[in-house]
Protein backbone atom coordinates (compact mmCIF):
# COMPACT_ATOMS: atom_id res chain seq x y z
CA UNK A 1 0.00 0.00 0.00
CA UNK A 2 1.43 3.66 -1.00
CA UNK A 3 1.31 6.05 1.83
CA UNK A 4 1.28 9.91 1.25
CA UNK A 5 1.84 12.59 3.77
CA UNK A 6 -0.17 15.77 2.94
CA UNK A 7 0.20 19.37 4.38
CA UNK A 8 -2.70 21.29 4.68
CA UNK A 9 -4.80 18.05 4.48
CA UNK A 10 -7.58 20.28 6.23
CA UNK A 11 -8.12 22.89 3.70
CA UNK A 12 -10.18 22.95 0.34
CA UNK A 13 -6.99 20.97 -1.90
CA UNK A 14 -5.73 18.76 1.10
CA UNK A 15 -9.51 17.16 1.75
CA UNK A 16 -10.06 16.63 -2.01
CA UNK A 17 -6.78 15.29 -2.79
CA UNK A 18 -7.37 12.96 0.36
CA UNK A 19 -10.25 11.88 -0.82
CA UNK A 20 -8.66 11.19 -3.88
CA UNK A 21 -5.28 8.99 -2.58
CA UNK A 22 -8.04 7.07 -0.47
CA UNK A 23 -10.01 5.96 -3.49
CA UNK A 24 -6.85 4.94 -5.11
CA UNK A 25 -5.57 2.56 -1.94
CA UNK A 26 -2.94 4.69 -0.46
CA UNK A 27 -2.58 5.16 3.05
CA UNK A 28 -2.97 8.96 4.05
CA UNK A 29 -1.13 10.67 6.65
CA UNK A 30 -1.95 14.42 7.12
CA UNK A 31 0.02 16.92 8.99
CA UNK A 32 -1.79 19.63 11.07
CA UNK A 33 -0.76 22.54 13.04
CA UNK A 34 -3.19 21.93 15.42
CA UNK A 35 -4.00 19.31 17.81
CA UNK A 36 -4.71 16.01 16.31
CA UNK A 37 -7.84 15.39 18.36
CA UNK A 38 -9.35 18.64 16.91
CA UNK A 39 -12.21 18.70 14.10
CA UNK A 40 -11.55 19.09 11.02
CA UNK A 41 -14.96 19.85 9.21
CA UNK A 42 -13.82 19.58 5.38
CA UNK A 43 -12.05 15.88 6.13
CA UNK A 44 -14.69 15.21 9.13
CA UNK A 45 -16.35 12.71 7.15
CA UNK A 46 -13.07 10.48 5.83
CA UNK A 47 -11.54 11.24 9.22
CA UNK A 48 -11.39 7.73 10.58
CA UNK A 49 -9.50 6.44 7.13
CA UNK A 50 -6.93 9.07 7.59
CA UNK A 51 -3.79 9.27 9.88
CA UNK A 52 -3.28 12.77 11.05
CA UNK A 53 0.42 13.56 12.81
CA UNK A 54 1.07 17.53 13.76
CA UNK A 55 3.90 19.47 12.84
CA UNK A 56 4.67 23.24 12.27
CA UNK A 57 6.17 24.62 8.81
CA UNK A 58 8.59 26.42 10.77
CA UNK A 59 9.96 23.53 12.78
CA UNK A 60 12.40 21.49 11.06
CA UNK A 61 11.93 19.22 13.84
CA UNK A 62 8.22 18.59 13.64
CA UNK A 63 8.72 17.97 9.98
CA UNK A 64 11.15 15.48 10.69
CA UNK A 65 9.32 13.50 13.18
CA UNK A 66 6.15 14.16 10.94
CA UNK A 67 8.22 12.44 7.77
CA UNK A 68 9.53 9.54 10.08
CA UNK A 69 6.29 8.58 11.19
CA UNK A 70 4.71 8.42 8.33
CA UNK A 71 7.48 7.26 5.99
CA UNK A 72 5.45 8.16 3.03
CA UNK A 73 6.53 7.59 -0.59
CA UNK A 74 5.13 10.62 -1.64
CA UNK A 75 4.61 13.75 -0.16
CA UNK A 76 2.47 16.85 -0.84
CA UNK A 77 3.16 20.05 0.25
CA UNK A 78 -0.10 22.26 0.01
CA UNK A 79 0.38 24.34 3.56
CA UNK A 80 0.47 27.92 2.94
CA UNK A 81 -1.21 30.92 3.14
CA UNK A 82 -3.63 31.27 0.40
CA UNK A 83 -5.70 34.76 0.47
CA UNK A 84 -3.68 36.66 -1.35
CA UNK A 85 -4.58 40.33 -0.25
CA UNK A 86 -4.16 39.44 2.82
CA UNK A 87 -0.18 38.69 2.57
CA UNK A 88 0.14 42.71 2.17
CA UNK A 89 -0.99 42.92 6.24
CA UNK A 90 1.27 39.98 6.93
CA UNK A 91 3.85 39.84 4.52
CA UNK A 92 6.60 38.57 6.94
CA UNK A 93 4.33 35.96 8.02
CA UNK A 94 3.43 35.22 4.10
CA UNK A 95 7.74 34.55 3.66
CA UNK A 96 8.07 32.30 6.48
CA UNK A 97 4.94 29.88 5.59
CA UNK A 98 5.09 30.16 1.89
CA UNK A 99 8.68 30.11 1.11
CA UNK A 100 11.02 29.43 4.30
CA UNK A 101 8.40 26.22 5.28
CA UNK A 102 9.19 25.07 1.64
CA UNK A 103 12.81 24.77 1.95
CA UNK A 104 12.66 23.03 5.42
CA UNK A 105 10.25 20.96 4.08
CA UNK A 106 12.87 19.91 1.32
CA UNK A 107 15.66 19.78 3.69
CA UNK A 108 13.42 17.51 5.98
CA UNK A 109 13.25 15.34 2.98
CA UNK A 110 16.90 15.59 1.99
CA UNK A 111 17.46 14.43 5.87
CA UNK A 112 15.52 11.95 5.86
CA UNK A 113 14.83 10.08 2.59
CA UNK A 114 15.82 11.62 -0.54
CA UNK A 115 13.65 8.86 -2.68
CA UNK A 116 10.73 11.00 -1.09
CA UNK A 117 8.38 12.22 -4.30
CA UNK A 118 7.55 15.73 -3.66
CA UNK A 119 4.42 18.16 -5.14
CA UNK A 120 4.93 21.31 -4.43
CA UNK A 121 1.46 23.73 -4.47
CA UNK A 122 2.87 26.81 -6.94
CA UNK A 123 0.65 29.62 -7.94
CA UNK A 124 -0.08 31.53 -11.32
CA UNK A 125 0.59 34.55 -9.05
CA UNK A 126 4.06 34.18 -9.42
CA UNK A 127 3.73 35.55 -12.60
CA UNK A 128 1.96 38.54 -11.79
CA UNK A 129 2.28 41.98 -13.81
CA UNK A 130 3.32 39.98 -17.07
CA UNK A 131 2.91 40.88 -20.22
CA UNK A 132 2.97 37.62 -22.03
CA UNK A 133 -0.93 35.71 -22.52
CA UNK A 134 -1.65 33.01 -22.01
CA UNK A 135 1.01 31.83 -19.34
CA UNK A 136 2.78 28.63 -19.74
CA UNK A 137 6.06 27.22 -18.08
CA UNK A 138 8.21 29.50 -19.35
CA UNK A 139 6.51 32.49 -19.18
CA UNK A 140 8.62 35.21 -17.48
CA UNK A 141 8.17 35.67 -13.52
CA UNK A 142 7.12 38.75 -12.51
CA UNK A 143 5.17 38.41 -9.21
CA UNK A 144 4.06 41.94 -7.55
CA UNK A 145 2.53 40.51 -4.04
CA UNK A 146 4.19 39.36 -0.98
CA UNK A 147 1.88 36.27 -1.27
CA UNK A 148 3.47 35.66 -5.11
CA UNK A 149 7.18 36.30 -4.39
CA UNK A 150 6.84 33.97 -1.39
CA UNK A 151 5.16 31.12 -3.56
CA UNK A 152 8.10 32.09 -6.42
CA UNK A 153 11.01 31.53 -3.66
CA UNK A 154 9.20 28.01 -3.06
CA UNK A 155 8.74 27.35 -7.06
CA UNK A 156 12.56 28.17 -7.55
CA UNK A 157 13.90 26.53 -4.16
CA UNK A 158 12.16 23.15 -5.37
CA UNK A 159 13.23 23.09 -8.54
CA UNK A 160 17.01 23.33 -7.04
CA UNK A 161 16.60 20.63 -5.18
CA UNK A 162 15.59 19.38 -8.25
CA UNK A 163 18.96 19.62 -10.21
CA UNK A 164 21.26 19.57 -7.00
CA UNK A 165 20.35 16.83 -5.50
CA UNK A 166 18.53 14.50 -8.37
CA UNK A 167 15.04 14.64 -5.92
CA UNK A 168 11.57 14.19 -7.63
CA UNK A 169 9.88 17.46 -7.10
CA UNK A 170 7.43 18.97 -8.79
CA UNK A 171 5.47 22.49 -8.79
CA UNK A 172 2.04 22.48 -10.10
CA UNK A 173 1.70 26.15 -11.14
CA UNK A 174 -2.21 26.27 -9.98
CA UNK A 175 -4.68 29.00 -11.19
CA UNK A 176 -7.58 29.42 -9.36
CA UNK A 177 -9.12 26.42 -8.17
CA UNK A 178 -12.77 26.61 -6.60
CA UNK A 179 -15.50 24.03 -4.76
CA UNK A 180 -18.09 24.28 -2.30
CA UNK A 181 -15.17 23.93 -0.09
CA UNK A 182 -13.30 27.27 -0.83
CA UNK A 183 -13.22 30.16 2.31
CA UNK A 184 -15.97 32.84 1.94
CA UNK A 185 -13.50 35.14 1.78
CA UNK A 186 -12.66 34.76 -2.01
CA UNK A 187 -14.86 36.31 -5.18
CA UNK A 188 -16.51 32.96 -6.18
CA UNK A 189 -17.81 32.28 -3.02
CA UNK A 190 -18.64 35.55 -2.19
CA UNK A 191 -20.26 35.61 -5.43
CA UNK A 192 -22.58 32.24 -4.97
CA UNK A 193 -23.31 32.18 -1.26
CA UNK A 194 -24.73 35.68 -2.03
CA UNK A 195 -27.00 34.29 -5.02
CA UNK A 196 -27.95 31.96 -2.59
CA UNK A 197 -28.59 34.33 0.28
CA UNK A 198 -30.58 36.39 -2.12
CA UNK A 199 -32.58 33.98 -3.50
CA UNK A 200 -33.40 32.87 0.15
CA UNK A 201 -34.27 36.35 1.44
CA UNK A 202 -31.40 36.96 3.51
CA UNK A 203 -29.88 39.78 1.00
CA UNK A 204 -30.55 42.13 -0.96
CA UNK A 205 -27.33 43.25 -3.55
CA UNK A 206 -24.10 41.99 -4.04
CA UNK A 207 -21.37 44.48 -4.30
CA UNK A 208 -18.37 43.54 -6.55
CA UNK A 209 -15.96 45.46 -7.88
CA UNK A 210 -14.51 45.14 -12.25
CA UNK A 211 -17.05 42.94 -13.19
CA UNK A 212 -14.55 43.03 -16.14
CA UNK A 213 -11.82 41.26 -14.51
CA UNK A 214 -11.23 38.25 -15.61
CA UNK A 215 -9.51 34.78 -14.25
CA UNK A 216 -9.33 30.81 -15.09
CA UNK A 217 -11.30 28.77 -12.70
CA UNK A 218 -10.90 25.27 -12.51
CA UNK A 219 -12.39 22.75 -10.08
CA UNK A 220 -10.31 21.87 -6.68
CA UNK A 221 -11.46 18.45 -7.66
CA UNK A 222 -9.64 18.27 -10.83
CA UNK A 223 -6.85 19.94 -10.16
CA UNK A 224 -5.94 17.43 -7.32
CA UNK A 225 -5.74 14.40 -10.33
CA UNK A 226 -3.18 16.53 -11.41
CA UNK A 227 -0.79 16.67 -8.49
CA UNK A 228 -1.14 13.14 -8.36
CA UNK A 229 -0.61 12.53 -12.04
CA UNK A 230 2.80 14.34 -11.64
CA UNK A 231 4.19 12.23 -8.95
CA UNK A 232 3.49 9.12 -11.00
CA UNK A 233 6.04 10.34 -13.56
CA UNK A 234 9.43 8.99 -14.21
CA UNK A 235 11.06 12.88 -13.31
CA UNK A 236 10.17 15.72 -11.84
CA UNK A 237 8.61 18.97 -13.66
CA UNK A 238 7.00 21.88 -13.68
CA UNK A 239 3.26 22.37 -14.85
CA UNK A 240 0.55 24.80 -15.50
CA UNK A 241 -2.61 23.49 -14.24
CA UNK A 242 -5.93 25.49 -15.40
CA UNK A 243 -8.51 25.12 -17.85
CA UNK A 244 -7.24 27.52 -21.02
CA UNK A 245 -10.18 29.29 -20.62
CA UNK A 246 -10.21 33.30 -19.36
CA UNK A 247 -13.41 34.27 -17.85
CA UNK A 248 -14.95 37.19 -16.68
CA UNK A 249 -16.32 38.23 -13.13
CA UNK A 250 -19.39 38.98 -14.72
CA UNK A 251 -19.65 35.72 -15.94
CA UNK A 252 -19.38 34.49 -13.00
CA UNK A 253 -21.78 36.76 -11.68
CA UNK A 254 -24.60 35.30 -14.34
CA UNK A 255 -23.78 31.63 -14.27
CA UNK A 256 -24.64 31.90 -10.36
CA UNK A 257 -27.54 34.11 -10.11
CA UNK A 258 -29.25 31.91 -13.10
CA UNK A 259 -28.73 28.51 -10.93
CA UNK A 260 -31.35 30.24 -8.97
CA UNK A 261 -33.27 32.29 -11.29
CA UNK A 262 -32.70 35.54 -10.44
CA UNK A 263 -31.81 38.85 -13.30
CA UNK A 264 -27.93 39.75 -11.57
CA UNK A 265 -28.75 43.09 -12.70
CA UNK A 266 -31.44 43.48 -10.11
CA UNK A 267 -28.78 42.83 -7.53
CA UNK A 268 -24.94 43.50 -8.45
CA UNK A 269 -23.97 46.80 -7.44
CA UNK A 270 -20.06 48.42 -8.48
CA UNK A 271 -18.40 49.37 -5.66
CA UNK A 272 -14.98 51.21 -6.34
CA UNK A 273 -13.52 50.08 -3.10
CA UNK A 274 -13.54 46.83 -4.29
CA UNK A 275 -12.24 47.61 -7.75
CA UNK A 276 -8.31 47.00 -8.27
CA UNK A 277 -5.86 48.23 -10.85
CA UNK A 278 -6.16 46.28 -14.13
CA UNK A 279 -4.12 43.35 -14.91
CA UNK A 280 -1.66 44.07 -17.61
CA UNK A 281 -2.76 41.14 -19.65
CA UNK A 282 -5.67 38.09 -19.55
CA UNK A 283 -4.50 35.54 -16.70
CA UNK A 284 -5.42 32.42 -18.18
CA UNK A 285 -2.72 29.71 -18.45
CA UNK A 286 -1.73 27.49 -20.96
CA UNK A 287 -2.09 23.72 -19.32
CA UNK A 288 -1.00 21.98 -22.89
CA UNK A 289 2.14 20.31 -21.25
CA UNK A 290 -0.45 19.07 -18.14
CA UNK A 291 -2.34 17.59 -21.31
CA UNK A 292 0.40 16.19 -23.27
CA UNK A 293 2.72 14.67 -20.29
CA UNK A 294 0.23 13.66 -18.17
CA UNK A 295 -2.79 13.73 -20.13
CA UNK A 296 -4.64 15.74 -17.59
CA UNK A 297 -7.91 17.45 -18.43
CA UNK A 298 -10.47 19.71 -16.23
CA UNK A 299 -13.55 17.19 -16.04
CA UNK A 300 -16.03 19.66 -14.47
CA UNK A 301 -17.19 22.19 -16.66
CA UNK A 302 -17.45 25.74 -15.25
CA UNK A 303 -21.13 26.14 -15.30
CA UNK A 304 -21.35 22.63 -13.15
CA UNK A 305 -18.68 24.20 -10.65
CA UNK A 306 -20.93 27.36 -10.47
CA UNK A 307 -24.12 25.20 -9.75
CA UNK A 308 -22.48 22.92 -7.40
CA UNK A 309 -21.42 26.01 -5.67
CA UNK A 310 -24.53 28.01 -5.46
CA UNK A 311 -26.49 24.59 -4.33
CA UNK A 312 -23.92 23.89 -1.41
CA UNK A 313 -24.59 27.82 -0.45
CA UNK A 314 -28.25 27.27 -0.30
CA UNK A 315 -28.01 24.64 1.57
CA UNK A 316 -25.53 25.73 3.62
CA UNK A 317 -27.76 29.05 4.67
CA UNK A 318 -31.35 26.90 4.42
CA UNK A 319 -29.78 25.00 7.64
CA UNK A 320 -27.56 27.83 9.45
CA UNK A 321 -24.93 25.21 10.23
CA UNK A 322 -21.33 24.80 8.80
CA UNK A 323 -21.44 22.48 6.04
CA UNK A 324 -19.78 19.30 6.33
CA UNK A 325 -17.69 17.88 3.84
CA UNK A 326 -19.18 15.29 1.32
CA UNK A 327 -17.62 12.73 -1.00
CA UNK A 328 -16.74 13.56 -5.05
Amino acid sequence: MPRALITGISGQDGSYLAELLLGKGYEVWGMVRRSTNDRFPLIEHIRDDLRLVQGDMLDQMTLLDAVSQSRPNELYNLAATSFVPASWKQPVMTAQFTAVGVTSMLEAIRIFDPHIRLYQASSSEIFGATSESPQNEDTSFRPHTPYGVAKLYGHLMVSSYRERYGMHASSGILFNHESPRRPADFVTRKVTRTAAAIKLGQATELRLGDLSATRDWAHARDVVEAMWLMLQQHEGGDYVVCTGVSRTVRELVQAAFAVVDLDPEQYVVVDQAFVRPPDPVPLVGDPSKARDVLGWVPRTSFADMVREMVEADLAYLGAGSTPVAQPG
